[in-house]
């Protein structure tokens, strides 16, 4: 069901984004005079499931959901139709048209994509707001996972920047981004009541932006043990523990927090243990029990919104736009410094491509309409950058030699379009296999 519901997710934002992508280019098309002869929702090679042909386009659905398109009169596109072009140039026509008027109908649906992108943005952050748990609520520290430890980080440790950036919102992906994308060279943390800095290895901008660590956590935030539920017939329930029981000692030793506990009993499988619980805030019990073969008691703990204050940022409608497209741009700006990395062997391009199924995952199993319209927003943004590549087949191919023909009067000829965007449209289609191909072996291998 999970998969199903990733699915659905994924091909609404797609098809939302498609369309609205196409209609960038066919309303200028339109208003300039130029005939579209087709719009398409998805590929249709060989057989089209659904079409339906409206005073001179034709709108119909395809069944490859790889994009979509308009076929626009005397223009050379994907479809490499030169039946027109091998004849007069008719009024109605792409080729007959202003370099101007032709620029910014190959602009149109990038336009439309990031005008879209801002908005989706703004208008998540003025119906839902912005969630967050502020750094300074997060009052016993980290917890370090093993990525955490490699950087240097331990257990108490509040983190308080990384780089020049304030260390203000708790989350650990900050983190990751200041130093894979940024180059921060420091983290600082307060650890026993002194402020430290820990020097970061350049070698870590490639191990966080890897595939293989792209979910690893640095650190949680550090809570105690209170037991949020009882799994029915575990261990704890048999023994007569209780929800909101404190768990403050394992075989005698103090330990009040639930990831040393997690750590100390994982390797005591299938053993005798005692665990000591505070109940009502007063009341010492012991309790003895067997572990599990996994070396757990069955106690669920309560996450850190059960112990620390999170906060919303509200957005009045006049705010929440011109804060999404702040948002957006920066996200923007994000991606060019990842290229940057990439160009300059930081980051492996491999570890940043995925496929659908990638895509796929990042909507999640649950459909969660907040996160959905993040993510379609997320998704505009990167079709506008990645169509605005200057790629022949892509939008940003055509601009470039619309471009060179507004600056020199010189224009490219169809031959020579034609050839660049064969090659352009193999390049494509090769990024497209390889990326769901690395889906593939990620998952199998």
């Amino acid at each position: 069901m999970g998969i199903l519901i990733m699915a659905g997710q994924l091909m609404l934002s797609l098809s939302i984004l498609i369309v609205l992508h196409e209609m960038g280019h066919f309303l200028p098309a339109r208003l300039f005079g130029t005939r579209v002869e087709k719009f398409y929702l998805f590929f249709n090679p060989w057989f089209t499931p659904y079409k339906k042909q409206i005073g001179e386009t034709e709108y119909g659905i395809g069944w490859l959901p790889l994009g979509g398109y308009v076929k626009i009169a005397g223009m050379i596109d994907e479809s490499f139709d030169r039946d027109q072009l091998d004849q007069e140039p008719q009024d109605y026509e792409f080729r007959s048209k202003p370099a101007w008027q032709r620029l910014i109908i190959m602009l149109g649906g990038v336009t439309v994509n990031f005008i879209l992108g801002f908005l989706l943005y703004g208008m998540v952050l003025w119906i839902w707001g912005e969630q967050y748990m502020p750094a300074k609520n997060v009052a016993y520290g980290i917890y370090a996972d093993t990525l955490g430890m490699d950087l240097g980080l331990q257990d108490g440790d509040h983190v308080l920047a990384v780089g020049d950036r304030p260390f203000d919102i708790f989350n650990d992906r900050i983190l990751v981004q200041e130093i894979a994308i940024n180059n921060a060279k420091t983290i600082t943390v307060e650890r026993d009541g002194q402020e430290i800095q820990l020097p970061v290895d350049g070698k870590y901008s490639a191990i966080l932006a890897s595939y293989k660590n792209k979910d690893k956590r640095l650190f949680l935030a550090r809570v105690p043990f209170v037991a949020g539920e009882l799994r029915k017939g575990d261990p704890a329930e048999n023994a007569g523990i209780k929800k909101e029981d404190k768990i403050i000692k394992l075989n005698g030793e103090y330990m009040p927090f639930f990831n040393d506990f997690l750590t100390n009993i994982k390797p005591l499988k299938k053993q005798e243990v005692e665990v000591t619980v505070i109940r009502n805030e007063s009341d010492t019990i012991d309790y003895k029990m067997t572990t599990t073969e996994d070396g757990t008691i069955g106690v669920v703990p309560y996450g850190e919104n059960y112990f620390f204050e999170s906060a919303t940022k509200d957005y009045t409608l006049a705010q929440a736009i011109p804060a999404g497209t702040i948002k957006g741009l920066n996200f923007l700006g994000i991606q060019l410094k990842a290229f940057s990395q990439m160009f300059r062997g930081k980051i492996k391009a491999s570890d940043s491509l995925g496929g659908f199924a990638s895509i796929g995952k990042m909507f999640g199993s649950t459909w969660d309409w907040r996160h959905f319209w993040f993510m379609t927003a997320i998704l505009s943004l990167i079709l506008a950058f990645m169509n605005l590549l200057p790629i022949p087949a892509l939008d940003g191919g055509y601009v470039v030699f619309l471009l060179f023909e507004v600056v020199t009067g010189i224009k490219p000829s169809d031959k020579f379009i034609e050839n660049a965007n064969i090659v352009g449209f193999i390049l494509v289609l090769g990024l497209i296999l390889f990326a769901n191909g690395l889906d593939l072996f990620r998952e199998f291998f």
